[in-house]
C-alpha cells in the first residue's frame, strides 16, 4: 500500500484524532506519485523497444533464407526502420510527458497532463497492437498468393520435414497453423500491455479521482 493510500485509511478510522488533511498535505504526494507512474511508463517502453531489437538477432538463419527467397527481406527492413522510428517518437513523447508533470505547479495543470498521459499510452498500446495484426494479415495473404514458392522454399529448406507433404495438405495445414500462432501471438502481446501499461494506467486514473476531489 503506497505512503498515500495509508495516511488516507489511518485518517477515515482516526478522523476525531488526526487534524484534517490539507490540500498542501495532499496535493504533493499525488505528484510526486503521478510522475513515478509516468516516469515507469518511460522505463517499460524504452525495455520494450530493447527486447523487440534483441528478438530480431534471434531470428533463425532458415527464417531470413525464406524471407529472402520470397523477397520479403528489404520489405522487413523499410517496415522495422518506420517500426522503430515511431516507436522512438512515443518513448520522446512519455519522456515529455514526465518532465511536464514534474514541473507542474497548479492542481488544473496536473489534472490535464495526467488526461494527455493516459491518452499517449492508448495510442501507444493501439499502434504496436494494430501493427502486429495488419503485418501478420498482410504478410498471410502474400504467403497464400505465392504458396507454390513459399512451398518450394520449405520443401528445399526443410527436404525430410517436406518431403511426403504435397501443396494441398502443406496449404492447409500452414495457414491454420499461421492464424492459431497469429491469435496466441496477438493475445499474449495484448496481455502484457494489459497488465503493465493497463496497471499505470489505472494509478493514474485514481490520482486523476483524486485530483477531482480536491477541484470541488
Amino acid at each position: 500500500m503506497d505512503q498515500l493510500e495509508l495516511l488516507k485509511k489511518q485518517w477515515q478510522a482516526r478522523e476525531h484524532e488526526l487534524p484534517k488533511l490539507s490540500f498542501d498535505d495532499i496535493y504533493p504526494m499525488i505528484l510526486k506519485k503521478s510522475s513515478s507512474v509516468v516516469k515507469w511508463i518511460l522505463i517499460a517502453s524504452v525495455i520494450e523497444i530493447a527486447i523487440w531489437i534483441g528478438l530480431n538477432f534471434l531470428i533463425p538463419e532458415s527464417s531470413k533464407t525464406i524471407n529472402q527467397g520470397m523477397g520479403l527481406s528489404r520489405a522487413f527492413t523499410m517496415v522495422n526502420v518506420i517500426h522503430y522510428t515511431i516507436f522512438a517518437g512515443f518513448i520522446y513523447l512519455f519522456y515529455r510527458n514526465y518532465q511536464a508533470i514534474n514541473s507542474t505547479d497548479t492542481l488544473k495543470e496536473l489534472m490535464r497532463k495526467i488526461l494527455k498521459t493516459r491518452r499517449t499510452v492508448r495510442y501507444f498500446v493501439y499502434y504496436n497492437i494494430g501493427t502486429s495484426v495488419i503485418t501478420l494479415i498482410a504478410v498471410n495473404i502474400y504467403y497464400y498468393f505465392n504458396k507454390e514458392q513459399l512451398y518450394g522454399l520449405l520443401k528445399a529448406t526443410f527436404p525430410e520435414g517436406y518431403a511426403e507433404v504435397d501443396l494441398a495438405s502443406f496449404t492447409s495445414v500452414f495457414f491454420i497453423s499461421q492464424i492459431i500462432v497469429g491469435i496466441l501471438f496477438i493475445g499474449f502481446i495484448a496481455l502484457i500491455y494489459y497488465l503493465v501499461y493497463g496497471l499505470m494506467l489505472r494509478r493514474l486514473k485514481r490520482n486523476y479521482v483524486e485530483l477531482k476531489k480536491m477541484e470541488v
